[in-house]
């Protein structure tokens, strides 16, 4: 969910391409977004798979993001980071910067297309591994949940 709904529910034609950039980076990671650091027992500041991969993307570790048997069975390593490339550019946290869903057909169709350098994605969630997560409000008079909808 782009980050611009969930602070201030404002929607745009750009939240979309938010949306697609996680959905791209799950396929390419085998792994949720939201489940991320849980699964991958990760103790710094890894709280979710976009951090993970702007991350690995900055230390230009990005291909360790991929999915171990797509990695083995894949002919075209290239065409992979390219795809973490495009859906690191939907992420990203300024929603004027975020590609167009038309652009971004057009770069996953076309490998002559040179991308611009993604900025910091939209989600960087701190660790919420001290929060109290009771699902009780304080009143105990209705039921709060702590993910989005």
């Amino acid at each position: 969910m782009a980050p611009e709904y969930m602070m201030r529910g404002q929607l745009s034609v750009k939240s979309d391409v938010f949306s697609f950039g996680v959905l791209v980076l799950e396929i390419l990671s085998g792994h949720q977004n939201n489940s991320f650091h849980a699964e991958q027992n990760i103790e710094d500041d890894h709280t979710n798979l976009i951090s993970y991969a702007w991350r690995s993307w900055r230390e230009g570790t990005a291909s360790n993001l991929i999915e171990p048997t797509l990695r083995a069975n894949s002919s075209s390593a290239s065409e992979m980071m390219r795809y973490i490339h495009i859906g690191l550019l939907c992420v990203q946290k300024n929603v004027a910067r975020r590609p167009t869903m038309g652009s971004v057909v057009v770069m996953l169709s076309g490998s002559s297309i040179t991308l611009s350098v993604p900025s910091k994605p939209g989600l960087f969630w701190p660790d919420s591994s001290g929060v109290n997560e009771s699902t009780q409000s304080v009143n105990e008079a209705s039921i709060t949940k702590f993910e989005p909808r």
